[in-house]
């Protein structure tokens, strides 16, 4: 019996070092605003702030994605500038909708 539970715990400890186990820190994979799930791209709040963080990047910002996405007021500081980009515009409409319609 004793031998049993020193194999199994064994076992245990070998399938946790190489890597078989759950990891404490699951890393979610963004790609252009959108989480890959099972496959398949769901736009995610997550994502998409961390895609405005990118494009805010690329015109010249400093922007991290944990201050974008903690920060409202610095999001709409940024969509202020960049936020007809194409590719963030619908993140921005979010914090500044643009007010166009009949009236």
């Amino acid at each position: 019996m004793a031998l049993r539970l020193n194999i199994g715990t064994g076992v245990c400890v070998a399938l946790l070092s190489t890597g078989f186990a759950v990891p404490a820190e699951a890393k979610i994979l963004c790609n252009k605003g959108y989480q890959v799930v099972q496959g398949s791209m769901l736009a995610t709040p997550y994502c998409q702030d961390q895609y405005v963080a990118q494009v805010a990047n690329d015109y010249g910002f400093r922007a991290s994605p944990d201050r974008v996405r903690n920060d409202p007021l610095f999001k709409q500081h940024l969509c202020r500038f960049i936020g007809q980009d194409i590719r963030i515009k619908e993140s921005c409409d979010e914090v500044s909708p643009s007010v166009r319609g009949r009236f």
